[in-house]
């Protein structure tokens, strides 16, 4: 058994250990209210979008726009798909990058040829390790703190992609939190969009705008090739902000988990630690007794 001044060292360390978790804790918490408040701004611009799309689509039903151009003349094999990853920078996080590289893994089995556009370094590294695997290292965007001007840097570059044909499917991996303790990783189609999904049936809030009168100027295919790229920066911007909140709550987890241990851990030592005085005590008082009785029988 360890002495005391050894338990006492070991004390000291892990409540040293505890401040830092705690602290962690504290940031993480403080990050993802702060994404969260700002992509609660946002929203109504990317409702705002979504609901003229479908306004477009009701009043020109036969307009005909490359971003809805699913290329069904090419098979699955002959498919060419990019698919944005989202990872973290950072580790300490629980599951998190885990369930990602999961979810991408199960996507790269698919027919057809497949091109990775990783955001997060562990995800960028994990990734550029794998033969056979073509991952663009010209994509190197960090996840930390989101923002709209990012979005729009990748919204451009995966659109450029999808226009010239070297993609004809593009998704994003993601993680959404669904409430406070749980978060899933999730795949969203972003290119080529389906007109279906632009009707009140799909998208219930599109009820009430989905009949009004529109007037398009210049024309209803210039007015759609300006609206879905922000529509597509919408979509990207909640994702980046959703990970990002994930992430943190994902850490704010692990930090909580690893406080609680340390606290489980300092209750036992100062149980071990009692004692050992305790020991230590009697055992010298053991010694002054013996020596005292000895000096009588002198």
């Amino acid at each position: 058994m360890a002495n005391a001044r050894e338990l006492k060292e070991r004390m000291a360390s892990i409540q040293e250990t505890r401040k830092i978790t705690n602290a962690m804790y504290l940031i993480s918490s403080s990050k993802m209210k702060q994404a969260k408040k700002r992509l609660n701004d946002t929203e109504p611009f990317f409702y705002a979008m979504q609901a003229e799309i479908a306004r477009i689509l009701r009043h020109v039903p036969d307009m005909h726009s490359h971003f809805f151009d699913g290329r069904q003349k090419k098979s699955l094999d002959e498919r060419k798909t990019g698919c944005i990853v989202i990872t973290a920078d950072k580790g300490l996080a629980g599951a998190y990058n885990h369930n990602i590289i999961r979810l991408a893994e199960e996507m790269l089995i698919e027919p057809g040829e497949h091109r990775l556009f990783v955001l997060g370094e562990l995800g960028r590294q994990y990734f550029s390790k794998k033969d056979g695997l073509e991952v663009d290292t010209d994509f190197r965007y960090t996840v930390q703190h989101p923002t709209m001007h990012r979005a729009r840097l990748i919204t451009a570059k995966m659109t450029e992609l999808f226009e010239a044909g070297e993609l004809d499917d593009i998704y994003i991996i993601y993680t959404r939190m669904q409430n406070a303790m749980q978060a899933e990783a999730e795949k969203i189609k972003l290119l080529p969009l389906k007109r279906m999904d632009f009707t009140p049936e799909n998208i219930p809030y599109l009820s009430g705008v989905y009949r009004e009168a529109v007037t398009l100027y210049p024309s209803a295919h210039s007015v759609m090739d300006s609206i879905v790229p922000n529509y597509i920066n919408g979509i990207i911007y909640g994702c980046l902000v959703e990970s990002y909140c994930s992430e943190h709550n994902s850490r704010m987890q692990a930090m909580q988990n690893a406080t609680d241990s340390a606290s489980g851990m300092l209750g036992e030592l100062k149980i071990t630690y009692n004692r050992v005085r305790q020991a230590d005590i009697t055992q010298e008082l053991t010694e002054v007794i013996g020596g005292a009785n000895a000096q009588k029988r002198k």
